[in-house]
């Protein structure tokens, strides 16, 4: 056996028996083991897709394990890079789950569902039949739902998520599963090799991409998302938004490009525009936010759609015969995919640390954490700039490769690509300034300045074990944005095989170059100017300030005596400018109330502003088909009254129905 082998063995055994150890182990040490467990079962992850990287693989067939078609498993270099992100995002929730589950999540079926959910998503990028990879995914969804309700006896907005992301989620599956079995193949090979009739093709393509989308997070099938992400406990959240969701991505890579070959370049188009309108209106209900947790699942939509916006591209250029930038988009997409699994899974673990130390995850009612919660406030700003598409953040680099992919592919033949590549940059751009807007906020009122409730006051500082694991979060998040040149060459490798082309990325000790275009950037060296330019800036200050009398005078207060936290902005004034720019594409819904006083209907007693961002996309979507269901329903149970002579008649003017449709057809 080669390493490959050993090690994902290693992983699925790892994470299997970490879910009999949640079941059985006592409550005392039942998170300890399985959090180290998780944690071993995602290092043999790591080293299993490093290892297909690399350019190992292995095929394994269990004929006896599933009836008619049995199971079989082969890892290759594709499938591996997304084991590795899933190894990696396991072992920081792992660790992080020690301290955090004890206390209200030790239960045994939450405890044994947790490794269950790892071992699942390590298993389906390596399916190898219809057979195989349905079942897994199934798996995976039943043991994230699992983990959605983990809380729900405690708070009623667990279960309305939990149905929410159950409907959605079996939905999708429904899709993958028609998708998949019009082919009329099994096996991943032989469809591979099927040369599916074009109408054949279309109708599974558009179908896969529905269900992928929707765990992804796509519009408009998103809604579970913000809905799931806040109530499940903060390292499953993590355990979702930076591993479960990039399996979306996965299944369109290997079905639209590996298993149908590339296609009609309608295909690409589409995944194009759903990308872009998904990247720019998952940020601007997070610009809008206020709730932490749902600000983060907002802008894992917006990550998401950034990364389809690359492979539209990459599939786009290949209908185009441009494959050496179909390359490259798709290298920038799966740089993405690495790093907004580094960031957002170290935010999703800043904010369970927030909600273990405050009890709140509502930014207008924290502040103030950085005095009382300093590590986290660190590690959770170390987040936000990676978050931030700016140097030296982690996703600086995978969106300056995209662009260049978009910028470079301007010149492509056909009108449409001309079209299509100016509108992405501009959705990329737009999507770059408002992810600043909306981490600024998200740090400077939920950590800075005064705290504004008295959970905010009493806070305090999370378990080492906590801390342990976001600091590996921020330490993949370092080395991705600062020296993505050890990364890169790999994935370059990965997109040039699946688009068909050359190494799309040629990279120095410190450089990344693009081949064949011009274009060049060095992170580290980009990195070291800025922080040179700001140790000067201080230094200057500093040396200025020195050579003046220092006074402390009390700050200008209008004579209204010292501030106090209702005068700081909060996360709902900080977003009222973007929220009046944007106005008729949010639609946000406001209410004021005025309390006058008794004696007189000119003094004001208290003014209460609310605001409810709503999702414009769910209420014109979901809700008709909600009030049609219901009516439906209502309709059915005035048909169902109990009467038994009411039952007989259906039955009998059925069957007459029955009789005579048979009489008129043959």
């Amino acid at each position: 056996m080669t390493l490959v082998e050993y090690a994902f063995t290693g992983a699925v055994a790892a994470g299997v028996l970490s879910a009999v150890a949640g079941a059985v182990v006592p409550v005392r040490a039942r998170s300890a083991v399985v959090g180290a467990g998780t944690a071993i079962a995602g290092a043999a992850g790591v080293a299993a897709g490093g290892s297909a990287l690399a350019g190992q693989s292995f095929s394994v067939a269990l004929p006896a394990v599933l009836p008619l078609s049995g199971m079989s498993f082969t890892l290759d270099a594709l499938g591996g890079l997304f084991v590795a992100v899933t190894g990696g995002v396991a072992v920081v929730t792992g660790v992080y789950g020690i301290s955090y589950a004890r206390g209200g999540l030790d239960s045994r079926g939450v405890q044994a569902a947790f490794p269950v959910f790892v071992a699942a998503m390590l298993l389906v990028p390596a399916a190898a039949s219809v057979g195989t990879f349905l079942v897994c995914w199934e798996l995976m969804a039943l043991a994230s739902l699992l983990l959605v309700l983990a809380e729900h006896r405690r708070r009623p907005e667990v279960a309305r998520a939990g149905r929410w992301y159950a409907v959605m989620t079996h939905l999708g599956l429904i899709t993958i599963l028609i998708g998949l079995l019009v082919t009329g193949e099994d096996s991943f090979a032989a469809l591979r090799s099927a040369h599916l009739p074009a109408a054949t093709a279309n109708v599974v393509f558009i179908l896969t991409l529905a269900g992928f989308s929707s765990k992804a997070g796509i519009l408009p099938l998103h809604a579970w998302l913000p809905r799931a992400h806040p109530e499940a406990p903060s390292h499953v959240s993590a355990l979702m938004s930076a591993a479960m969701v990039n399996l979306g991505v996965y299944g369109i890579v290997r079905v639209g490009f590996d298993l149908l070959g590339s296609g009609p370049r309608w295909w690409w188009l589409l995944v194009l525009a759903l990308g872009a309108v998904s990247a720019v209106y998952g940020i601007l209900q997070a610009a809008m936010g206020t709730d932490l947790k749902r600000l983060l699942g907002y802008s894992t939509t917006e990550n998401m759609g950034l990364v389809l916006i690359g492979v539209g591209a990459a599939g786009l250029f290949a209908s185009s015969g441009r494959r050496d930038l179909a390359g490259l988009a798709l290298a920038a997409a799966l740089l993405h995919v690495l790093g907004h699994a580094a960031f957002k899974a170290l935010l999703f673990l800043g904010a369970g640390s927030v909600l273990h130390g405050t009890g709140s995850r509502d930014l207008d009612a924290l502040g103030g954490l950085r005095d009382r919660m300093p590590v986290t406030t660190a590690l959770f700003g170390w987040g936000a700039l990676a978050a931030s598409a700016l140097p030296p953040g982690t996703a600086f680099a995978s969106e300056w490769l995209l662009l260049q992919a978009l910028i470079h592919g301007l010149p492509a033949a056909g009108a449409t690509t001309a079209i299509a590549m100016p509108l992405s940059v501009a959705a990329v751009a737009l999507t770059a300034g408002l992810a600043v807007a909306t981490f600024v906020k998200a740090f400077g009122v939920g950590f800075l300045a005064r705290p504004r409730s008295t959970a905010a006051e009493n806070a305090h500082e999370s378990p080492p074990s906590m801390l342990a694991g976001m600091a590996l979060a921020a330490l993949a998040c370092a080395v991705l944005a600062i020296l993505p040149s050890l990364v890169l060459p790999t994935l370059g490798l990965v997109a040039a095989n699946v688009a068909g082309s050359a190494d799309p990325v040629l990279t120095e000790t410190v450089t990344v170059r693009l081949a064949g275009f011009a274009g060049s950037l060095s992170p580290l060296m980009l990195t070291l100017a800025l922080l040179g330019g700001v140790l000067a800036t201080v230094a200057g200050v500093r040396l200025a300030a020195v050579r003046r009398a220092r006074r402390t005078p009390r700050l200008w207060d209008c004579g209204g005596g010292p501030m106090s936290a209702r005068m700081e902005y909060t996360a709902t004034s900080f977003a009222e400018p973007l929220q009046r720019v944007f106005d008729n594409v949010v639609q946000p819904e406001t209410d004021v109330d005025v309390t006058h006083h008794r004696e007189s209907d000119y003094l004001v007693q208290a003014v209460e502003y609310r605001r409810r961002m709503p999702d414009r996309i769910e209420r014109r979507l979901y809700a008709p088909v909600l009030a049609a269901v219901h009516a439906w329903g209502n309709a059915g149970r005035r048909l169902a009254n109990g009467s038994v002579h009411r039952y007989l008649g259906y039955g009998f003017y059925t069957l007459c129905g029955l009789l005579l449709v048979l009489a008129v057809t043959r």
